[in-house]
């Protein structure tokens, strides 16, 4: 009994991993940047998108462990089972979001270590540096040094983080009293919203390296993780952005909601005033532990999101065109190169304007969910998914709702946008 038992908690901590990288693919800008701007703008009023967002994208993003643990297949082979047409479509909408999504998190990181390291550089060529590191780490370490960062930062973030967040609650509200909330319903309200859900947990485009991560866990430990084992992993990930989404949202509304304080749209200056929320709280001293701890943060999304894209587009093409698997490595250096230098172009654009950056890297999130969110769905209800591995009634039921609500919401705003 006592063997079995060990076993088990053996096979758990062999799956452990993927859910990790995922979580601190998600904590990164949707939780440092757009939670803190809801709570800062919003105060409390949008925790309630934050809720719905986790809700109804749940079950598309428990799709890609599920699925990877089920057949030992990524969700791209799902997709290709699910028909033709869905591969090319996926390579379309990635290549519509990935310059600005790899830009958006590399320029918050960027701003961090310009303001941990105080050395006066241009903003693009802190960006090209960081960006060369982490290339640098990815092809030297690939999954296994991936595996063990992300296990040190999620640490580090969450001991400063719970901190900053515990106290802030003791200190309560600065806002006076008798502040008004801004109207949400209006088109700058809902414009934020749709950004906000954009990334929250995160793309559900990010299924997919999930699947990708599951899998190279696998190859790593030599353990294939049990249905069981790959959903603890991974409830614990989103267990974790859920958490620390209404921690970053709470230090918004009780540190700047009604203060009169607007953030910058520099990236440099839009940094020093997120740490500067943390000090306030802690005390001065704490500025080099949280301006750490927030870069580590952003570095830990910026290595996800780097090795993710390079990984998905080389095993995408090797499916489509089994003769290049011959080229595995070349082909996963040459994307590698490609992302990161598409995206120190976008920051060279938007060097100056941060939330612009951010919002149209997330609304495009958000506008492509459903399409992500079919494909999902599809695929994990194929008759090659073994019948017990299926996702249950419920979660089915979910999401339809789901697809349906980011459908509906989405032609909506886009209605409402262009007329």
């Amino acid at each position: 009994m006592a063997r079995a038992k060990k076993k088990s908690w053996r096979g758990f901590l062999l799956a452990l991993g993927p859910g990790i990288i995922w979580a601190s693919a998600s904590i990164g800008v949707s939780h440092l940047v757009q939670s803190t701007r809801a709570g800062a703008g919003y105060g409390f009023a949008l925790a309630g998108i934050v809720v719905l967002a986790l809700v109804v994208k749940y079950p598309f993003f428990e799709y890609g462990p599920r699925y990877a643990a089920a057949t030992g297949e990524s969700l791209l082979e799902g997709y290709r089972r699910v028909g033709s047409w869905t591969l090319p479509v996926f390579l379309l909408l990635t290549l519509l979001t990935m310059f600005t999504i790899q830009a958006g998190v590399t320029i918050v990181m960027t701003g961090l270590a310009a303001n941990l390291i105080g050395v006066e550089l241009s903003v693009t060529a802190w960006s090209a540096i960081l960006l060369g590191t982490i290339c640098l780490l990815l092809v030297l370490g690939q999954y296994p040094w991936l595996d063990r960062i992300m296990k040190v930062l999620i640490v580090l973030l969450a001991a400063a983080t719970l901190t900053a967040g515990l106290i802030a609650f003791g200190h309560g509200p600065r806002a006076p009293l008798a502040h008004q909330t801004p109207p949400i319903w209006s088109a700058t309200g809902i414009t934020f919203m749709v950004a906000l859900m954009g990334w929250m947990p995160s793309a559900i485009e990010i299924s997919v390296w999930h699947s990708l991560w599951t899998l190279e866990r696998r190859r790593q430990t030599k353990h294939a993780p049990s249905l069981r084992e790959a959903l603890f992993d991974f409830n614990l990930g989103y267990g974790l952005t859920a958490f620390y989404a209404f921690v970053f949202l709470s230090l918004g509304a009780l540190l700047m909601f009604g203060t009169g304080e607007k953030f910058s749209s520099s990236a440099i200056e839009f940094t020093a005033q997120l740490i500067r929320l943390y000090t306030a709280t802690l005390g001065d001293w704490t500025w080099p532990i949280i301006a750490t701890a927030a870069f580590a943060t952003m570095f830990s999304t910026t290595l996800a999101v780097t090795d993710a894209y390079p990984r998905t587009w080389r095993r995408a093409i090797e499916i489509m065109y089994p003769q290049a698997k011959r080229l595995h490595n070349a082909l996963y250096w040459g994307i590698l190169f490609v992302v990161s230098s598409g995206g120190l172009i976008i920051i060279a654009f938007f060097v100056g304007n941060l939330k612009a950056l951010i919002d149209l890297a997330t609304i495009l999130s958000f506008l492509s969910a459903p399409i992500y969110g079919f494909m999902n769905y599809r695929a994990v209800t194929l008759p090659s998914v073994p019948k017990r591995a299926r996702p249950p009634m419920w979660m089915r039921r979910l999401s339809l709702f789901g697809l349906a609500f980011l459908t509906v919401f989405g032609l909506l705003f886009l209605s409402w946008r262009f007329e």
